[in-house]
């Protein structure tokens, strides 16, 4: 049974500079909640309460944000705000969430490492803390429900287009009834042409225990780095890994350009916010000034 979840929430965020220098990419809103509170309440609507989130240099505020703060709480009951009272509440009452630093970012599979401890001899769920999934819950709860049967890892994947497949890591697989496979191997940003699928990971596994063991037996690669895709392909070549084409959309909240269109989409599935349609229909009909600013090359963000 998987009952602890690992977000890993180390990095720097420096696609989102200057806005991610004092403040994780993590805690930057989506409206009107931070990026990984979505990802926390999505562990929580999958029954995992026992959440490690792993952080680094600067991310204090994600602490913060999940601790109680009982001025505020005060403070909203004399003003008679009682449904942002409860909402608050709820957040840092349902989940158990511990924290871990990785002192020096030494890549994903690094991350996951300062898990060990925690989850100890038990099969876990990771979530990417900048990438959202809707609708929440639902794929995470598929994983759950694959490993059970299986005994294997799972992780989720997308299609992603035929032009955009060197940009992913790419699995090569077997089957495919009810978006369930057997992974085979995982090329890394393949060439079109050489590319098995377009099935691409989208940031939620469900990992065996001896992936530490795996991990640990890697040799660094790129720039030091431990990459977790390496200790799948370990798993894949054991039989132990499968996969799952989730049904939803995935939201990569750690670039500029996609940051913006997930907030747009959120806001525009929220019904307290129905007249922003239309308020965007305007602004666009009356067309926008382009900034004088010197910003960066789309390629840059």
């Amino acid at each position: 049974m998987i009952r602890k979840a690992v977000i890993p929430a180390a990095g720097f965020g420096t696609r989102l500079l200057p806005a991610t220098k004092a403040q994780p990419k993590e805690m930057l809103p989506i409206v009107d909640r931070p990026a990984i509170q979505y990802v926390v309440e999505e562990s929580l609507h999958a029954g995992l309460q026992d959440i490690l989130i792993i952080t680094g240099k600067g991310k204090h505020a994600i602490e913060d944000h999940f601790d109680r703060n009982f001025e505020l709480e005060e403070e909203l009951r004399k003003s008679g705000r009682h449904s942002a009272l409860d909402e608050i509440r709820t957040l840092t009452t349902q989940a158990r969430i511990h924290y871990v630093r990785q002192p020096v970012l030494l890549g994903l599979g690094d991350a996951v490492r300062y898990a060990r401890d925690h989850v100890e001899s038990e099969s876990f769920a990771v979530l990417l803390g900048d990438t959202l999934l809707r609708p929440a819950g639902s794929c995470l709860k598929k994983l759950v429900e694959i490993h059970q049967r299986t005994g294997d890892a799972v992780l989720a994947v997308e299609e992603v287009p035929a032009d955009k497949v060197e940009r992913y890591g790419i699995l090569e697989v077997d089957g495919g009834r009810d978006g369930e496979y057997v992974v085979k191997r995982i090329i890394e940003k393949p060439k079109r042409e050489e590319a098995p699928s377009n099935l691409a990971a989208a940031g939620r596994y469900i990992l065996l225990p001896e992936i530490f063991d795996i991990l640990d037996a890697l040799p660094p690669g790129k720039n030091n780095e431990v990459q977790l895709t390496d200790a799948l392909q370990v798993l894949a070549q054991r039989g132990k890994l499968r996969a799952y084409r989730f049904q939803g959309k995935r939201y990569d909240v750690g670039n500029k350009m996609d940051y913006v269109l997930t907030i747009m989409e959120y806001a525009l599935a929220r019904p307290d916010l129905k007249g922003l349609h239309e308020a965007l229909e305007a602004m666009l009909r009356n067309g926008v000034d382009v900034m004088d600013e010197d910003f960066p090359a789309q390629g840059e963000s």
